[in-house]
């Protein structure tokens, strides 16, 4: 859930966008702390103590998790407006429709940026609950690879009561409605509720999902209590065994004892007439307001952060409705023109987006994405003209947000493409696997460069650390078809050494090693486009990589099976026809399977049927 309830009224007006001039004669601000960016339309003194809210949430976590990543790579950006009427000009459209439930708070989650908006008229006793149950989520989401759903949600549940004071921090306080709930209706038997997931229908029928929310926060919090008043570590032990791959089931029977004890002792806690809770003091003092800086905002400015939240919030005609009318009065407003430049992506034009992006990059911008998408979307559309300008653009990715694994991942992939710089290529994948240690492809683009570095051995370390992270059997087949490879590798080297060839044997030995064995380098010619264009609509199967951006695959349609090659993915014109892609496309482990059209043009090797021009997917 991402919405808050305030019970105050259900009814709801439709309202058309405010644009800028409706927005003119308000003062909006904003203040930005060490780690979040509050924009507001309520004066100055309420910007400083949101983002002074937020400062000591954060300080909660840091106190309570040491270990823990409490800062996410995407930044967190608040918009914290005066009332109900300038809240509904941003929230979903879904809940602008009459009867829908009234929002106090919303919490937009997103693979590059994170929104926060807040009304700050909202009454109710926790009228900010979703928006702190949603940043415990978003703390915890390098945990969700393993984390069971009961716990996440559980602890979601625990902090979302969080009363934030002046000298005082309250944390663990029950929900009424949970309890009164659970004491009118049958829980979950514990070995259900712990073996939850995503397809559970606990999880989704709203009647079922009431219960699983609120007994995962009984449990929680009973369990929370209990280790502190008795000093014992029941919940981390059991979290342990869960990340160590033991099945959820087992490892509460090995962390909480009897499970049938469990179950009577939380109904018991359930039933409970009081229930503790835990105090954190000295808060304020925790957070130096003195580092907070606040600076007044223009009309256009304030509206550039709005169509940013609409262009991510999913009101696209609203967005480029005020991104139109920021242009014609400011045209070299940076923030606007990275803002259609996403809208534009979002639509699949990606002509249209790398423009709007180099757009902004030229005024200058102080926007990490701002670079990364020019960069991306420019190797993306295959011909790169101005090559530096793309590195230039990568780097200053990095150096703006130094937490951005994919700026490393794309800057390593773009030298190793141009055969270039390929130490430097490695560097920045362990740079990238650092910041993102559950990511596949990134070790699988480390390898690849390390066998165009001739280290094999190396390579085949990465392959076997990438294995289990794989989440599809295309996925496991690429790593097993690049260990094959390198066994090859291996033996041919071996072979090579025992016969005391000469060294000019050898070296030539050495430049087959870096593709499939026997084979010479490259499997076949790389030529320049002529002829006429052939079309190829199919499936995409039998996809085989070498090298660190050479692939062939076959097209497998309704006549007899087309078998194509490119040397240069990166040189490719990759494109989605009806959806978008959540990321970057890996030939090696996402084509498998896929509906394409792809287009080629015959060459000289008469072992295939031509080199690749451009691929189109569909879904």
């Amino acid at each position: 859930m991402s919405a808050l309830r305030n019970r105050t009224g259900m009814i709801m007006l439709c309202l058309a966008l405010f644009v800028g001039q409706a927005q003119a004669a308000e003062n909006w601000v904003q203040v930005r702390t060490p780690h979040f960016v509050v924009t507001t339309n309520a004066g100055e003194k309420q910007g400083r103590h949101i983002a002074s809210q937020f400062e000591q949430m954060r300080w909660v976590f840091h106190t309570l998790f040491p270990k823990a990543v409490v800062d996410p790579p995407a930044p967190i950006v608040i918009l914290a407006v005066k009332n109900q009427k300038d809240f509904q000009t941003l929230e979903p459209e879904a809940y602008l429709a009459k009867g829908q439930l009234q929002l106090a708070g919303f919490f937009l989650r997103g693979p590059d940026k994170n929104y926060i908006l807040v009304r700050l008229d909202a009454s109710g006793e926790h009228p900010f609950s979703t928006v702190y149950h949603e940043y415990t989520h978003l703390l915890n989401s390098k945990a969700e690879a393993w984390m069971p759903i009961w716990l996440d949600e559980g602890l979601a549940e625990f902090f979302q009561n969080t009363e934030i004071g002046n000298k005082q921090v309250t944390l663990g306080e029950p929900s009424a409605d949970d309890i009164l709930f659970l004491r009118q209706n049958s829980t979950i038997p514990l070995p259900v509720l712990l073996k939850v997931d995503h397809e559970s229908p606990y999880y989704h029928q709203e009647q079922k999902g009431s219960v699983f929310y609120a007994e995962s926060w009984a449990l929680t919090h009973y369990l929370e209590i209990n280790d502190f008043t008795a000093h014992t570590h029941r919940l981390s032990d059991y979290s342990e065994l869960v990340r160590g791959g033991e099945d959820s089931v087992t490892a509460a029977a090995k962390a909480f004892g009897d499970l049938k004890q469990l179950q009577n002792a939380l109904y018991g806690y359930i039933h409970q007439g009081s229930y503790q809770q835990f105090v954190m003091h000295n808060s304020s003092g925790s957070v130096d307001e003195n580092t907070f800086t606040a600076v007044p905002l223009s009309a256009n400015a304030a509206d550039a952060v709005r169509a940013d939240f609409l262009a991510y919030d999913g009101r696209a005609k609203d967005a480029e409705t005020l991104l139109e009318h920021i242009l014609s009065e400011d045209p070299k407003n940076g923030p606007a023109h990275e803002t259609m430049g996403y809208l534009q992506f979002r639509r699949g034009d990606l002509k249209a987006a790398r423009d709007a992006y180099e757009q902004a990059v030229q005024l200058d911008s102080q926007s990490y994405l701002a670079h990364y998408y020019y960069a991306a979307i420019t190797i993306q559309q295959g011909k790169v003209d101005h090559p530096e300008q793309v590195e230039a653009s990568l780097r200053a990715s990095i150096k703006l947000n130094p937490q951005f694994a994919p700026a490393y991942d794309s800057l390593a992939t773009f030298y190793a493409a141009r055969q270039e710089k390929l130490e430097d290529a490695h560097l920045l994948e362990l740079q990238a696997i650092a910041l993102e240690p559950e990511n596949f492809n990134y070790r699988l683009n480390t390898a690849l460069i390390l066998e165009e570095q001739q280290k094999y051995s190396n390579a085949e370390h990465v392959l076997n650390a990438a294995l289990p992270l794989a989440k599809s059997a295309a996925e496991t087949s690429a790593v097993q078809m690049r260990l094959k490879n390198l066994q090859d590798y291996e033996a041919a080297a071996a072979q090579s050494q025992s016969s005391a060839a000469p060294a000019s044997s050898v070296a030539t030995q050495a430049v087959a090693l870096s593709h499939p064995a026997g084979d010479a380098a490259p499997r076949h010619p790389t030529e320049t486009p002529h002829g006429p264009t052939l079309t190829a609509k199919g499936v995409i199967r039998e996809v085989q990589c070498s090298g660190a951006a050479a692939f062939e695959l076959k097209v497998k349609g309704q006549s007899s099976p087309v078998s194509v090659y490119t040397n240069n993915y990166f040189k490719l014109d990759f494109r989605a026809a009806n959806f978008t892609p959540k990321g970057e496309i890996h030939p090696c482990s996402d084509l498998d399977g896929m509906r394409a059209e792809v287009k080629y043009f015959a060459t000289a090797d008469k072992t295939s049927d031509g080199q690749i021009v451009s691929i189109e997917l569909w879904k």
